[in-house]
């Protein structure tokens, strides 16, 4: 094998070595680029100063009523883990003041995000290590949101990501504690707890999905303790406030339509049912398909006999129900990119072909690995198009429906052997 075969079969084809010095290499890249930016880029403010706002709200004011905690854009519309978060961010930066610590604090949180997510397209054992490339060098938007913008949602994410990999490693009740954790910053996260419900149920049966569930629900109640205690209605309405009205003007997906349809409740409820149905068809025909689907791995729980999804069926299951969600939402505001951009590429090349000890020479996909490349650049341009258009935002509903589609033409119905070097 020559040199330009070794390099191929370096970054091309799923192997362990390749792939852990390709993510070692890109993460030292990434505190230099990451630290370029914070240094190089203007910050600028958006929801920062009102996060800090709310927190004194909370600590200089000792206010404990939820609808009295805001700031200069509005009302605090998060669970209580919010606070909790910036308020350590809070005596951390000099009451927000400074503004380059909180940036390497978020430049921190951002290598934790990415160190995870490495993780778990390790642990799949499905992916060659080009793809880690994806995860760092498409995301422009992504690195902005976390230390040029500072926003919660990469926080949450950050904790979800964690979540993960303690799933993934079968630590089912850390990985519940730090899911819940993720959801005490932002609801978003609630987008997972379909496929999660289940994986709990095949991997630990119906005591230690309960346990799991009790765990996850006193650490909601210990985050908002005192609030409940003062006002549990007004903790309640503005923490997970399902009937919230978003502003027209800053929907990224929405923007083709007219504004009036898009504030409609009928509209909002015809979206709502398709992600369940969405939900229900992914759940009953894609998920766990190696185990020979959702339906005869209950049959086999019903009978006393767990399973073991494996890191790819877990991780699939997760990252679809979060764009089925992703896909339906009412609408998606900037920071929301957070959400899925480390997910879409394991989605994109779950079905990437493994050799076999058969292989004399292995046959890279170039035009698959060229098109699935364009679609993720496709994604970061209709999320970097400021203010969204008629076309970026439609493009984007495209985008995301047809990997949807996608993902439902290519799903493998058997167990896939992992290659060797793994």
């Amino acid at each position: 094998m020559g040199l330009k075969d070794e390099l191929l079969f370096f970054l091309f084809v799923p192997n362990r070595p390749g792939f852990l010095l390709t993510a070692t290499a890109l993460v030292i890249l990434e505190i230099v680029v990451t630290y370029g930016i914070i240094q190089k880029i203007p910050y600028t403010e958006i929801d920062w100063s009102t996060y800090m706002q709310q927190v004194e709200c909370y600590v200089k004011k000792n206010e404990m009523n939820y609808s009295r905690i805001e700031g200069d854009t509005g009302p605090i519309v998060y669970p209580g883990g919010h606070l909790i978060v910036y308020r350590i961010f809070y005596a951390l930066t000099n009451k927000g003041q400074d503004i380059r610590v909180g940036q390497y604090i978020f430049m921190i949180l951002y290598l934790i995000n990415l160190i995870s997510v490495f993780r778990l397209y390790s642990k799949t054992r499905l992916m060659p290590p080009f793809v880690l490339f994806l995860l760092t060098c498409t995301g422009y938007r992504i690195h902005s949101l976390f230390v040029l913008r500072l926003f919660n949602d990469t926080v949450a994410m950050t904790f979800l990501y964690l979540a993960l990999n303690f799933f993934v490693s079968q630590k089912w009740l850390a990985g519940s504690l730090l899911f819940s954790a993720a959801f005490s910053i932002k609801m978003n996260i609630f987008l997972f707890a379909p496929a999660l419900g289940c994986i709990l149920l095949l991997n630990t049966g119906l005591a230690w999905t309960v346990l799991c569930g009790l765990a996850a629900g006193l650490l909601q109640l210990y985050v908002a303790f005192p609030f409940i205690l003062y006002d549990p209605i007004s903790y309640i309405r503005r923490s997970f406030d399902l009937g919230r009205v978003f502003m027209f003007k800053w929907t990224v997906n929405w923007r083709f339509l007219p504004e009036e349809l898009f504030l409609d409740n009928r509209f909002h409820l015809a979206l709502f049912l398709t992600m369940v149905l969405l939900w229900a068809v992914f759940g009953f025909h894609m998920w766990f398909r190696s185990m020979g689907g959702l339906r005869v791995s209950f049959l086999t729980l019903f009978r006393g006999i767990r399973s073991r999804t494996g890191p790819g069926d877990t991780l699939f299951a997760l990252f679809t129900a979060n764009l089925i969600g992703i896909a339906c939402a009412r609408s998606l505001h900037y920071q929301f990119y957070s959400w899925y951009y480390h997910q879409l590429p394991l989605l994109l090349f779950f079905n990437y072909p493994l050799p076999t000890s058969d292989d004399e020479k292995f046959p890279i996909p170039w035009k698959s690995i060229i098109a699935k490349t364009c679609v993720l650049l496709a994604v970061e341009v209709c999320w970097c198009t400021y203010p969204s258009t008629n076309i970026s935002s439609l493009a984007l509903h495209v985008i995301h429906f047809g990997i949807l589609f996608y993902l439902v033409r290519t799903r493998e119905s058997h167990k896939r052997k992992h290659y060797k070097l793994y």
